[in-house]
């Protein structure tokens, strides 16, 4: 079974959903035969650099203030502990994202994506770093395994592994996906958001009880007919007005 997951490293409920994909998979036998392939999606691609930009007042002047950024994330910060994560948005790095999308294909290359990408989630949420500064993925490249070598020449040079990165934004466009987390599993069924790990446990279990290959999604994500910003158990791409 294969499960791929659009993601992007400043979205809280990516690592949400991550950890609650692994709670879920902690309840299947056999676990280790599932293929998980972590996808790139850039929630804000025009995004800047971190160039020392406070947190809130970066995310205050997208999404009405920054107190109503503080209110948001509070509420966020809540549902990661909810699954053991410990998020600190007071000193939290906005930064834009593509380097790291860039790194973690890289360390797909040679296995360490899995790796990578928990160490991003991890860096930005919980240590604060700059998952946008080429030092810091060098650091985390290495720590997940990767060559030092092989890593600063990946940091150096913008247009290694940018058509792979790219790819994957299309193909989520392709696929209709606006907001992350999204998983697809067996390319089969879809789900969006942090749900809870009983429908990911519902989706793997159906899988596996099928034999005949279908050719279209089926979103197994509760619809509640809301569009919603980081809001919803997941984050979305604002419209344009």
């Amino acid at each position: 079974m294969k499960i791929e997951i659009w993601s992007d490293f400043v979205c809280p409920f990516c690592y949400i959903g991550k950890r609650k994909l692994e709670i879920a998979l902690d309840e299947i036998r056999g676990k280790d035969r599932i293929e998980i392939e972590f996808k790139s999606f850039q929630l804000d691609p025009g995004s800047a650099k971190y160039s020392g930009q406070d947190f809130y007042e970066s995310m205050g002047a997208k999404f009405g203030g920054a107190e109503k950024a503080k209110q948001m994330t509070a509420s966020i910060a809540e549902q990661a502990k909810e699954v053991g994560l410990d998020f600190h948005f007071d000193t939290m790095k906005p930064t834009n994202t593509f380097d790291a999308h860039r790194m973690t294909k890289f360390a797909k290359v040679h296995g360490k994506d899995a790796v990578l990408a928990e160490k991003l989630l991890y860096a930005n949420f919980t240590q604060s770093k700059d998952v946008g500064n080429e030092v810091i993925l060098v650091e985390l490249a290495v720590e997940a395994g990767l060559s030092k070598e092989e890593a600063l020449a990946v940091a150096s040079d913008p247009n290694a592994y940018a058509d792979e990165v790219r790819a994957d934004i299309e193909e989520a466009k392709q696929l209709g996906v606006t907001g992350v987390p999204f998983f697809v599993f067996n390319r089969k069924y879809a789900i969006s958001g942090a749900q809870p790990p009983e429908a990911f446990l519902q989706a793997i279990e159906k899988i596996l009880e099928e034999e005949q290959p279908v050719s279209v999604f089926e979103n197994l994500s509760p619809d509640n007919g809301e569009d919603a910003t980081c809001t919803d158990g997941s984050c979305a791409i604002p419209e344009e007005k």
